[in-house]
């Protein structure tokens, strides 16, 4: 018998006032896999996250976590759930602190291994400025106070939207060098990203998505450059 999906999406439908962004998603993670999404500015794969993260609401049976419909479900409510986000762009609070930053994603008081000093190991320098603004940190540092307070829930799920965005390389490195402490004893993650090679790398599955449609989806070792391409750029 198959094993039945952590997450997924049935026929998700996205809309922006009078835009459509999604066209019928069907998506699913399973406990314990990392999932790539990838495609072009514009494809709807931010969409599909904050859809899942319950930034946009939907319908309650487009999303479904576990057993439970949560499409129409407020984001706050879905975090204490166990299903966290890594969002684009990193939203920081910039009137707090490195660490009172991190102690946020803290208040949701779920059991697990994440704790500031678990998160202040797997990123020494933020230890080193944990009284510091947040503003004040490079955008590699706040990359890492965005995961670190997402891990600070505890959650069984991770979400992350556009994770190397705007990073210089050595930063994109370090980030993804830590991708292995961050996921491992069975997270499932979900990584929007649009360096295909590294996504791809990083990932059990993956779905390409195309003006709003899944134009690929598979194994992510099985996925040709050609079938990706294709997928990516509709040529």
């Amino acid at each position: 018998m198959a094993e039945a999906p952590l997450l997924q999406t049935q026929n998700l439908v996205s809309w922006y006032g009078d835009f459509q962004a999604l066209f019928g998603i069907d998506f699913h993670v399973l406990p314990g896999e990392v999932v790539a999404v990838i495609g072009a500015n514009g494809a709807g794969k931010s969409t599909l996250i904050n859809s899942i993260a319950g930034l946009l609401q939907n319908p309650a049976a487009s999303v479904r976590y576990r057993s439970e419909d949560i499409g129409d479900w407020p984001a706050h409510r879905i975090a204490y759930l166990g299903l966290t986000i890594v969002p684009e762009g990193r939203q920081l609070f910039p009137s707090l602190s490195t660490e009172e930053n991190l102690m946020i994603g803290g208040q949701t008081e779920r059991l697990g291994p994440w704790s500031l000093d678990a998160v202040y190991d797997l990123f020494p320098v933020l230890r080193e400025r944990r009284l510091q603004p947040s503003t004040s940190l490079s955008g590699g540092q706040q990359q890492m106070v965005t995961i670190g307070r997402a891990l600070m829930s505890n959650p069984d799920v991770i979400l992350f939207d556009e994770i190397s965005l705007g990073l210089a390389p050595i930063i994109i490195n370090d980030i993804y060098a830590a991708l292995p402490r961050i996921i491992g004893g069975g997270m499932s993650a979900v990584i929007v990203e649009q360096d295909i090679a590294r996504a791809l790398s990083v990932s059990d599955r993956a779905y390409c998505l195309q003006e709003g449609r899944v134009s690929l989806e598979g194994p992510s070792a099985t996925l040709s450059r050609d079938a990706v391409n294709h997928a990516y750029f509709g040529v």
